[in-house]
């Protein structure tokens, strides 16, 4: 059943720029792996520096092989270093 990832950020800013390379490496990064369908990119209107994706997979296990996956992980921790914090997720499926 596919599943649907919220993924939530907030960033200075100043970094946004730096933020935006990052995530259009994890974005090339993703469109090989296995499972994944789509994924759409959200800046918040009301506070830069706020943003969303949202990624669609085929699976949970599609999802949980590319966050388990060395590359990815190398890239989220560049991420969340930029951002002071850890990155939000959210996963839905189907109702």
């Amino acid at each position: 059943m596919a599943v649907k990832v919220l993924i939530k950020r907030k960033v200075a800013e100043k970094q946004i720029p730096e933020l935006d390379a990052l995530l259009r490496k994890m974005r090339a990064l993703t469109l090989s792996r296995k499972g994944y369908i789509s994924g759409e990119s959200f800046s918040r209107v009301d506070q830069p520096g706020v943003s969303m994706v949202i990624s669609t997979w085929q699976s949970i296990d599609d999802w949980r092989e590319w966050v388990l996956s060395k590359e990815r992980i190398e890239l989220q921790e560049q991420i969340d270093r930029l951002l002071g914090g850890a990155t939000e997720y959210e996963i839905f499926e189907n109702a």
